[in-house]
């Protein structure tokens, strides 16, 4: 049985399907949110299953509770997760933002994240409406911070910072040109 909770959208790009997230991607969620690569973005140092399991039920739930999320990245070949990619927003988030992680480090460097974050920073400005958007990265990851940049982003400082402990770096993303 499938459960289709919110109507999603499906975005392409020249390589790339979007769709939203499903039960289906867990396996390739939890290899990630497990391995060290994935501490930029965890809420604890040592993860287990359970949550694991939590983060990508939460992840499921964002589109429920805001009628948008972020995007599993697959390809026009096969539906497996390689990533995830924009619109984002916890109930505590100061602004709406645009995150990414790829899963996988056979994928970095490949441009994957750069085309399917162009894609849903357009959806969000104009599908969306947004009038603004952000990208929190930590401070050492390096390779998250050429990524906002390589998109158009610049850091903020006088942008809010994300509620918590963990330190984060704002940059802020322009309005693609061609959308009002």
């Amino acid at each position: 049985m499938s459960v289709i909770l919110c109507p999603t959208p499906v975005l392409e790009t020249e390589r790339f399907v979007l769709r939203a997230p499903a039960a289906r991607d867990f396996d390739g969620w939890r290899a990630f949110f497990m391995d060290e690569r994935s501490h930029f973005i965890r809420s604890v140092a040592e993860p287990d299953e359970a949550t694991a399991w939590r983060a990508w039920a939460g992840v499921i739930g964002h589109w429920v509770m805001r009628g948008w999320g972020t995007f599993v990245i697959t390809t026009q070949e096969s539906d497996r997760g390689l990533g995830m990619v924009g619109p984002w927003a916890p109930g505590n988030w100061p602004e709406f933002e645009i995150g990414w992680s790829c899963w996988s480090t056979e994928h970095e460097g490949t441009g994957m994240m750069t085309e399917a974050a162009r894609a849903t920073i357009a959806h969000a400005f104009g599908t969306l409406g947004w009038a603004t958007a952000v990208s929190y990265i930590a401070p050492e990851n390096i390779r998250s911070a050429r990524l906002a940049e390589k998109l158009g982003a610049r850091l903020d400082p006088e942008a809010p910072p994300l509620p918590g402990e963990k330190p984060s770096l704002v940059y802020r993303h322009p309005k693609p040109e061609g959308i009002a």
